[in-house]
C-alpha cells in the first residue's frame, strides 16, 4: 500500500487553511501545485486564506505573512532531504509549533480560536483522507 509522499502531507500542513476554505477541486490538482509551488507563494496562499477567514487587519497581514514566509522557507529544504520520513514530520512539527506560537502573538484571542479550529478541522479531514485511500486499495 502505497501513502501520500512527505512532501504532499506537509504541504497540505502549510496550506491547511487553503484547503479548509478554497473552493473545491481534485485533489491530484492540490497536490501538484503544493509540490510546484515556492515558499513564498505557500506562505503567499496562506496569508491571504487567513486574512479572510480571520479578518485580519491590515497590521496582522503584514506580521502574519512574515511569519508564514519564514515558516515555509524553514519548510523547504526538510521536504527536498532524503532523510526518514519520522525525523522530517518531527522537524516540520517543531516548526509548525514555532509558527503557532508566533501567530498567537499576534492574533487576538477570538481569532486564534478559529484559527486553532480550522487546524483541528483540517486535521480531521486529512485523517478520513486518508482512512479512505487506504479503504479505496484493500
Amino acid at each position: 500500500m502505497k501513502l501520500p509522499d512527505l512532501k504532499t502531507i506537509a504541504g497540505l500542513c502549510l496550506l491547511f487553511f487553503a484547503f479548509a476554505v478554497a473552493q473545491p477541486a481534485h485533489a491530484q490538482d492540490k497536490a501538484d501545485m503544493l509540490k510546484n509551488s515556492t515558499p513564498e507563494q505557500r506562505a503567499k496562499m496562506q496569508t491571504g486564506m487567513m486574512k479572510t477567514k480571520l479578518q485580519l487587519d491590515t497590521t496582522q497581514v503584514v506580521k502574519v505573512q512574515a511569519i508564514n514566509l519564514a515558516a515555509a522557507q524553514k519548510m523547504d529544504p526538510i521536504l527536498k532531504s532524503d532523510g526518514g520520513k519520522l525525523a522530517k514530520l518531527r522537524q516540520m512539527r517543531d516548526i509548525e509549533n514555532t509558527r503557532d506560537k508566533e501567530l498567537k502573538k499576534v492574533l487576538t484571542d477570538d481569532q486564534y480560536k478559529k484559527y486553532e479550529a480550522a487546524k483541528e478541522e483540517m486535521k480531521e479531514k486529512m485523517k478520513e483522507r486518508m482512512q479512505d485511500y487506504k479503504n479505496s486499495k484493500s
